[in-house]
C-alpha cells in the first residue's frame, strides 16, 4: 500500500492518518498509514492502555506535521467486542474520527485454512477503512453507537433476562438432583421450602444423604439469592428510580397502549430494537436478524432461511412478541394472515410463518412509532 497521490482514489484524504486498533485483553495492535511515509507502520501496546495511544497518536501528528507543512488529519477504526464503545467516546473527545466496524461485515478469504493473526486482521481493517473513506458502497457495515443514557438504560432489562435465565436453571438442578432418589420436589420459591424438604423420605422411608441434601441447600440459597435480586429490579423498574431518556420514554409509552405489550415485555423490546432510528423496513428486518438469506447462483434457487446477523436479543424479542400477538391480537391482520398461512399445516410449516410475522410485525411497530400507523386491525389499550 503506497502513500496517497492526486491519482490514487484516496486524493481527497491528503494528509490523514488511517489508524486501525486489533483490540484484546493483553495487548492492542495498532496498524498506521501516515501520509509521511510509504509504508504501514505496527505499534504493539498494552491493553486498555488509552494514555500511551493518545501519546502514540500525537507523536505521529508531530512527525507528519513536520514534514507536511500542517497537522495531519487522524481517521481510526476498530471492531465492535468485547471493549464496548467507550474507547469510541474517548477519541472522539480527543479530536479523532473514530468508525466501530462490525465484525462480520468485513469480507475475508474463502480458504478452507485461512491465515489469523493480529497483524492479518489489522492490515485488513486498515484497508477497509481507506476504501469506506474513498466512497465505496457496502464495503464494511458502521455500528451506529449508543449514547452513554441509552447504553446503560438497556442494563436493566438484560440484566432481568439474565436473572430469569439463572432463576430457571437453579430451579432445574434441584429438581434434577430430587429426581435422583424419587423424592417430591414442590416448589422451591416457597419460604418453608426446606422445612418440606427435610420432611420427605426416599423409596425405603431414609432422609436424604446429607451430602446430596447439603448440596441441594447450597443451590436452594443461590436460587433464593436470585429471586430476591429478580424482585428488587423489577421494584425498581417499576418505580423508575433510574432516568429513561425522553425519547425511549415515549416509545415505551406508545408501545403499551396496544394490547399485547404490558410492562415487563416493553422495556427490554424497546432497549434491544428501538432505541435507534432505522431508515427503512429493511433496516429494521436486518438489525434484528430476520432477514432472507436466498442462495442464487445459476441453476441454484434455494431459501437459507434468516441471516441471524442481528441482534440476538431483538431476535428473541420479536419472535415471543409474534406469539403474544396471536394470543391477545386475535383479529389483527396479522393474525388473520399467520392463520390463513398455516391452515391445515404442519408444526414446522408454523415455525417458519412465526418468523415471517415477527419481521412483519417488528416492521409494523416502527411504522407505528415513526409515522402513528396503527398496525392493521389492531386493539388498543382504554
Amino acid at each position: 500500500m503506497q502513500a496517497s497521490t492526486e491519482s490514487t482514489p484516496t486524493a481527497g484524504h491528503i494528509g490523514t492518518i488511517f489508524v486501525a486498533i486489533e483490540l484484546s485483553q493483553k495487548t492492542w495492535l495498532v496498524t498506521l498509514h501516515s501520509p509521511d511515509r510509504d509504508r504501514i507502520s505496527r505499534h504493539k501496546i498494552e491493553g486498555g492502555d488509552h494514555a500511551g495511544l493518545l501519546a502514540l497518536f500525537e507523536k505521529i501528528k508531530a512527525r507528519a506535521a513536520e514534514k507536511l507543512g500542517s497537522p495531519p488529519r487522524v481517521v481510526s477504526c476498530y471492531e465492535a467486542g468485547y471493549d464496548g464503545f467507550w474507547l469510541h467516546r474517548l477519541l472522539q473527545a480527543a479530536g479523532i474520527a473514530n468508525f466501530v466496524f462490525d465484525p462480520a461485515s468485513i469480507a475475508v478469504e474463502q480458504r478452507s485454512r485461512r491465515a489469523k493473526t493480529d497483524r492479518i486482521d489489522g492490515e485488513l481493517m486498515l484497508r477497509t477503512l481507506m476504501a469506506y473513506l474513498r466512497g465505496e458502497p457496502r464495503v464494511v457495515r458502521i455500528v451506529r453507537v449508543p449514547t452513554v443514557a441509552e447504553e446503560d438504560t438497556r442494563r436493566g432489562s438484560r440484566e432481568r433476562d439474565r436473572l430469569i435465565k439463572e432463576q430457571t436453571a437453579h430451579g432445574n438442578r434441584i429438581k434434577a438432583l430430587l429426581r435422583l432418589l424419587g423424592v417430591a420436589v414442590g416448589n422451591p420459591r416457597r419460604r418453608d421450602w426446606l422445612t418440606f424438604l427435610e420432611q420427605q423420605r426416599d423409596w425405603q422411608g431414609q432422609p436424604l444423604p446429607p451430602h446430596l441434601l447439603a448440596e441441594v441447600k447450597r443451590e436452594h440459597a443461590r436460587l433464593t439469592m436470585v429471586c430476591e435480586q429478580l424482585a428488587a429490579l423489577e421494584q425498581a423498574q417499576a418505580a423508575q428510580t433510574c432516568p429513561i431518556p425522553a425519547p425511549m420514554a415515549e416509545r415505551r409509552s406508545n408501545l403499551q397502549r396496544l394490547k399485547a405489550l404490558g410492562p415487563a415485555f416493553t422495556p427490554g423490546l424497546v432497549d434491544e430494537v428501538f432505541y435507534k432510528d432505522f431508515r427503512n423496513r429493511r433496516e429494521v428486518a436486518s438489525y434484528t436478524g430476520l432477514a432472507p438469506s436466498p442462495w442464487k447462483s445459476g441453476g441454484i434457487d434455494r431459501e437459507q432461511g434468516i441471516s441471524k446477523a442481528g441482534n440476538r436479543r431483538a431476535r428473541t424479542k420479536a419472535i415471543e412478541l409474534a406469539w403474544l400477538w396471536l394470543r391477545h391480537q386475535d383479529d389483527s391482520a396479522l393474525s388473520r394472515w399467520f392463520r390463513t398461512r398455516t391452515a391445515n399445516a404442519g408444526k414446522r410449516a408454523k415455525r417458519i410463518a412465526i418468523v415471517a410475522l415477527a419481521r412483519k410485525l417488528i416492521v409494523a411497530l416502527w411504522r407505528y412509532l415513526t409515522t402513528g400507523l396503527v398496525p392493521e386491525g389492531a386493539i388498543m389499550k382504554a
